[in-house]
């Protein structure tokens, strides 16, 4: 009897195992794993890409004048300084090549000083040296540039018609990414907001003025958007 009693208990713990393991088993089925559809999914499908940036260098080379800044390296610096005031890059900087060349040394410094009769303030231009093998080398002049990253999208798109996991595909939102990397304006805008500009205070003043006497505080409608097509020209 005794024996008999030992034995269905060590089959009820047995079984308990077995139940467990069981159930465990259950659960990490249940579970996603790393690797398979539907594991890390963003919020949304076309939240899987992000706009990035690229950082990058806008440079030119000037050779080395004993007379200064000649016309066509002039040219070059306004069209350089004309990047940089649309790319809202901080500084300009003029690099004169190393070794105590006092001609490359006063070149950049008449190369700085073009840059400053160009529109670039002072304090935004700055004069360092860099390593070259020779002391006549060009002096560099530019600035650092982002360029908003263009994910490639070709292939990313699987088919559409057989999608066993019903997960969004892959290549969702690569696109629209894409684009918009394509026509940003400013890759600054992607890693920080640019400053508001300053407000029109004296608009701002007519209108409260306009408001305090009860007089209309919208600007007068223009002839064009009146939404009257009738007088185009036949």
């Amino acid at each position: 009897m005794r024996r008999a009693m030992m034995h269905h208990a060590n089959r009820s713990r047995a079984l308990g195992v077995v139940s467990l393991a069981g159930a465990v088993t259950l659960l990490a089925a249940c579970a996603t794993q790393p690797g398979e559809p539907g594991a890390g999914q963003p919020l949304t499908p076309t939240s899987r890409y992000v706009l990035q940036v690229e950082p990058g260098v806008d440079r030119i080379a000037l050779a080395v004048r004993p007379d200064g800044v000649s016309h066509n390296q002039n040219a070059a610096l306004s069209d350089l300084t004309h990047r940089f005031a649309m790319s809202g890059a901080p500084r300009v900087v003029v690099e004169a090549p190393g070794g105590n060349d006092p001609a490359a040394a006063a070149f950049a410094w008449a190369a700085r000083d073009a840059v400053a009769a160009l529109g670039v303030p002072m304090d935004r231009i700055v004069v360092a040296a860099y390593a070259a093998p020779d002391p006549r080398a060009p002096v560099l002049v530019g600035f650092e540039t982002l360029r908003a990253h263009v994910p490639q999208c070709a292939g990313r798109i699987g088919d559409l018609a057989r999608n066993a996991s019903n997960e969004p595909d892959t290549g969702f939102g690569c696109a629209v990414t894409a684009n918009m990397a394509a026509q940003i304006a400013n890759p600054r805008d992607i890693v920080i907001p640019r400053d508001m500009t300053a407000p029109d205070a004296p608009r701002r003043a007519t209108v409260l003025d306009a408001y305090r006497i009860g007089e209309v505080t919208s600007a007068e409608l223009e002839p064009l958007v009146e939404g009257r097509i009738s007088e185009a020209v036949e």
